[in-house]
């Protein structure tokens, strides 16, 4: 048992250095961005684990599901690289201990200035003089948009004609229930007169 543990963890793994990268690497591998550093990573960990501390269920939660990871890897989660975590994720995506870190990190992770830096967003814009100030248009990652003129024949005004004022009546007909053709509507029973 670390030295960071104390006597009421909630199993063997919750407070360790392996539980620490198995939530790591759970984070990387559900968040893969090349360029993201470990450090924004860590920083989404560690909102996971100060927001399960929050709750005794979801620290149990979150105890418990590090734990099964490790179990459903063999030991070697945080070894795996994404593409071989990927199984096992799928396997737990539905749990509420994936659900939870998930929900946590996509708000913690995407609003990290490093994270920002890595997949070049400028980051709001309100402060530094609005995107209009700044360039709406400078998504250099983005291709160049495809303009065509339109060089045919001119186009006829279609709604040049509109009545000013519209009334229901004028522009529906009667409503009719569902399943009830217009011819039906009026007609009760089978259809047949003397029948019921």
């Amino acid at each position: 048992m670390s030295a960071s543990q104390s006597s009421d963890t909630v199993n063997d793994v919750e407070g360790t250095e392996e539980a620490e990268s198995t939530l790591i690497a759970l984070i990387k591998a559900a968040f893969p961005h090349e360029g993201v550093p470990d450090s924004a990573y860590g920083r989404a960990a560690a909102t996971v684990r100060k927001q399960a501390a929050e709750s005794i269920w979801m620290r149990v939660k979150l105890a418990q599901g590090l734990d099964s990871l490790q179990g459903l890897a063999e030991g070697r989660f945080a070894q795996l690289t994404p593409q071989e975590a990927l199984p096992l994720l799928l396997r737990i995506q539905h749990t509420t201990f994936f659900g939870f870190v998930r929900q946590t990190v996509v708000v913690t992770l995407y609003e990290d200035e490093e994270v920002w830096d890595a997949l070049g967003y400028e980051g709001p814009s309100f402060e530094k003089g609005g995107y209009v100030d700044r360039g709406f248009d400078d998504l250099d990652w983005l291709p160049e948009p495809r303009i065509e003129e339109y060089d045919g024949e001119p186009l006829q005004e279609v709604v040049s004609d509109l009545p000013t004022v519209a009334s229901t009546a004028s522009t529906r007909g009667a409503a009719v229930p569902a399943g009830q053709s217009s011819a039906r509507a009026g007609r009760t029973g089978s259809g047949r007169k003397g029948t019921a």
